[in-house]
């Protein structure tokens, strides 16, 4: 294992921003977008969730590694943080459940961080000036030299990444046997998704990002599911045809997050860029049908467009922020499909969100 201790590093923004610190992981550089989470817990579920891919993290909770790494935690098969930067970074860890350390973690999957970072100063300058892109370098502390090669990295505005991340392959998940069949487009899929539908006697069978809807009606689903995932959503022409198509069948759909982001996209609703975001356990949602509120999981660097849906015609809100005033959920009139902004799947505490996989799977049957 390196003694990364003793080694420094430099994280460089593309403001010219720049902070000294250690070593964290991996020896070595690496570039993506910048962003934040204020998360208390969880930090291998963000380290693994596609929906971060080619984002560089910055953790807000002062200590990182501290219970170690279960390999159950992982929300999919590697780790899709493009690079780490915390204030404390723990090697050792008291969790008896942990099959390792943090630092054995990052070394095997090649992953490049930084730590004793005043990482309050930084989401503070974050929050200020907004997502950018950002480098991180352990061999090379030429500040100039990372300015340039910062300088050609793409913006995450007007990327299309769930290609990337998606499986390449159909599979299935599930009991075979189970009396709902779903089809999953995964644009970059969480495990805990598919742990939702299997509790739920759901069978899934999950296919690759690019799938058309001709391909999946061809198993004969009782519903849709698209799911979260990477990038910009108007980039994804692919995807808003697919959900288009679906939606023109009359099938039943549930999207999250990206899958949401889609399913605006394929009613005329367009999606923006955010000025940095939301990413954390504890955003509070108001579901504005039933008239109660809850504490939800959020990861996205992207929104739907308020006043698009205001004067639609096609779709109604279903779900507000209430820290910020943004659409959490909508529902197309009409037609058995809505979808959410936020994370019903994972677990800031409280199960609050989870109804909405009920709601689903009660709107197939019926």
């Amino acid at each position: 294992m390196t003694n990364y201790s003793k080694l420094p590093a430099i994280l460089v923004l593309e403001d010219g921003t720049v902070f000294h610190g250690k070593a964290a992981g991996k020896i070595g550089t690496t570039t993506g977008e910048i962003c934040f989470n204020t998360g208390t817990t969880g930090y291998q579920e963000i380290f693994t969730d596609p929906s971060y891919y080619a984002q560089i993290m910055v953790t807000t909770n002062a200590h990182i590694g501290n219970y170690g790494i279960d390999d159950a935690d992982e929300e999919s098969k590697e780790i899709q943080i493009a690079g780490l930067v915390c204030k404390n970074y723990n090697i050792n860890y008291s969790r008896k459940m942990a099959d390792q350390s943090i630092q054995n973690y990052f070394e095997e999957e090649n992953l490049v961080g930084i730590s004793d970072i005043d990482t309050r100063s930084l989401v503070r300058h974050i929050r200020s000036k907004g997502a950018m892109n950002a480098i991180i370098s352990s061999e090379n502390l030429d500040e100039n030299a990372l300015k340039a090669q910062l300088a050609q990295v793409p913006s995450m505005d007007g990327l299309e990444l769930s290609s990337k991340v998606s499986t390449k392959e159909p599979y299935y998940y599930g009991e075979e046997g189970a009396p709902t069949r779903i089809a999953v487009l995964d644009l970059g899929i969480k495990k805990n998704i598919l742990r939702n539908f299997d509790s739920r006697q759901v069978y899934a069978k999950v296919f690759p990002a690019k799938t058309t809807f001709a391909e999946m009606q061809e198993w004969n689903p009782d519903g849709y599911f698209i799911s979260n995932g990477p990038g910009d959503p108007a980039a994804m022409d692919y995807a808003i045809q697919t959900v288009k198509d679906i939606l023109a069948a009359d099938k039943p759909m549930f999207g999250i997050c990206l899958g949401h982001q889609i399913l605006a996209l394929a009613n005329d609703i367009r999606t923006q860029k955010m000025h940095n975001g939301h990413r954390g356990i504890n955003h509070p949602v108001k579901n504005i049908i039933a008239n109660k509120c809850e504490i939800t999981s959020q990861n996205h660097g992207f929104g739907v467009v308020a006043e698009d849906i205001e004067k639609s015609d096609k779709v109604e809100i279903t779900h507000v922020n209430l820290n910020d005033n943004s659409i959490e959920g909508i529902r197309v009139k009409g037609k058995n499909a809505f979808s959410v902004q936020y994370h019903p799947e994972s677990s800031p505490g409280p199960h609050d969100s989870r109804y909405l996989f009920d709601d689903f799977i009660a709107m197939v049957k019926s």
